[in-house]
């Protein structure tokens, strides 16, 4: 049976693969995405250090049935593996399925397809422990509430990304059992709803929850675009940042740049690049017959202020 690995990180594994005249298909759930931007090109980065090994990469727009399709002309037009960053990821099956039949190798990357507690030994996941990512946000604003005095009772706002997508699902779980503990049960949450992983629909969401004139100390962010996008409508609003609490998930440049300017107080690195060049990695291993493990986890890691300068090079 294959077994979880958690790495501290991959790199020392990425050139050793026998990768020679290789044809990987790639579907990326969109493109217009400021993370997801950053895995995609850390895989062609990898695929181009390295000899005899294309890399063909679509856009499948958000769209589930377009990704499908995707997937079924990368094995009609026979490539050695296929790599997927799924739309839905609880309609992954359907693409394992496909793979399979064909003989095929398929990689999930980032984001945890629902079925990967099941894939046949020539798949497998590369991502992080989504467990871990809202974890230490929430903990981390806690702390920081605790130690802004907010202790005697505290009121938050949570933004949660796609509700089909198990990244969302998780680090919500991961809010509510943070807010659940005897530590940090003083955050009551005022609203949760989604804003889609997109910072417009955030900044639309946080002016709607400003307009109601509730009072609140925190803004929990499934990821940082929609952090921003809560910042955005706060500054618009003339709210003094240093008032409120905001975290998001991913440390992209841009959120690193509001931290950095005072407007962002937590974030999560996310290893886009490192993830991208996992899942070529795995990729070309299961392509040339060696065995990958069912589940690469790259861990997150908390970023602050203090340890703003470790990331923003």
């Amino acid at each position: 049976m294959k077994k979880t690995l958690f790495a501290a990180t991959i790199a020392a594994g990425l050139m050793g693969s026998t990768a020679m005249a290789q044809n990987i298909g790639v579907s990326m759930a969109l493109f217009d995405d400021n993370f997801l931007t950053v895995l995609r090109n850390g895989m062609i980065d990898m695929a181009g250090s390295m000899d005899g090994v294309d890399i063909q990469v679509e856009d499948a727009q958000n769209d589930v049935a377009k990704q499908l399709d995707q997937i079924n002309n990368f094995i009609a037009s026979g490539v050695d593996a296929v790599i997927v960053n799924p739309v839905d990821t609880s309609a992954t099956q359907a693409m394992t399925a496909a793979a399979e039949a064909a003989g095929v190798p398929l990689i999930f990357v980032n984001r945890q397809p629902i079925n990967v507690d099941t894939l046949p030994d020539n798949q497998a996941f590369v991502g992080s422990n989504e467990i871990e990512s809202g974890t230490l946000e929430a903990f981390e604003i806690c702390k920081n509430l605790r130690a802004a005095g907010k202790s005697g009772g505290a009121r938050a706002y949570l933004m949660m990304g796609e509700l089909s997508n198990q990244s969302a699902v998780q680090r919500t779980k991961d809010v509510h059992d943070i807010l659940g503990t005897d530590m940090c049960n003083f955050i009551e949450l005022v609203d949760e709803q989604t804003a889609n992983w997109s910072r417009d629909e955030a900044q639309d969401l946080m002016t709607n929850w400003l307009s109601s004139g509730e009072p609140f100390d925190a803004v929990i962010a499934n990821n940082d675009e929609m952090a921003i996008g809560a910042i955005q409508a706060m500054k618009a609003a003339g709210i003094d940042m240093a008032s409120v609490e905001v975290g998001g998930v991913d440390a992209t440049a841009d959120a690193l740049a509001a931290m950095a300017a005072g407007d962002l107080d937590v974030t999560v690195f996310q290893n886009a690049a490192g993830q991208g060049a996992g899942a070529l990695d795995a990729a070309l291993k299961l392509a040339a017959g060696e065995d990958v493990d069912q589940k690469v986890y790259i861990p997150f890691e908390l970023v602050t202020p203090a340890n703003l300068s470790d990331y923003a090079k």
